[in-house]
């Protein structure tokens, strides 16, 4: 299927992709595949269809937006992160008798945003949500997955999680 915005549209390793990629200097620039609409049903079945032209706008729609609000939402992504760590992950990571290593000494966003700069997917479904999933340095078992709604991130979760 061809589409104005995104190109040809075809079924991937993980749902539907068109050929518009995405990246940003802060993920080192790599680019990551756009998939549009969820891979599963309700049902927990793969979707094997493609979505309609309809979709597909709202998909353009709500991408169009999110890199026009990216900057505002990294910020926020880069915060949220650093709270998660030290929720779930700083009790291990700053004390050397439970990791058998130095402290890695995170008590910043700003020390912490070298470990999420590793950008796996995006993924955009209906109600203008974007799902972005990122390999954690610190957890590469989870990761790390943003549900942003309408340019708000909505919930942090690992993979799969959101």
């Amino acid at each position: 299927m061809q589409h104005t915005f995104w190109g040809r549209v075809e079924e991937d390793w993980a749902g539907f992709s068109g050929e518009v990629t995405f990246s940003h200097p802060f993920f080192e620039g790599k680019e990551v595949e756009i998939f549009l609409g969820d891979e599963f049903d309700e049902e927990d079945e793969l979707i094997e269809e493609p979505p309609i032209e309809k979709e597909l706008n709202a998909y353009a729609e709500t991408y169009q937006s999110f890199i026009e609000n990216f900057d505002v939402i990294l910020i926020d992504l880069q915060q949220k992160t650093f709270e998660r760590y030290q929720k779930l992950y700083a009790h291990y990571y700053e004390n050397s008798e439970k990791s058998g290593v130095s402290p890695l000494n995170i008590d910043a966003v700003e020390k912490h945003i070298i470990f999420i700069k590793e950008l796996n997917s995006l993924r955009i479904s209906k109600n203008k949500t974007i799902r972005l999933s990122i390999n954690y340095q610190l957890d590469t078992e989870h990761g790390l997955e943003f549900k942003i709604v309408d340019n708000q991130i909505e919930m942090v979760g690992g993979i799969a999680e959101t």
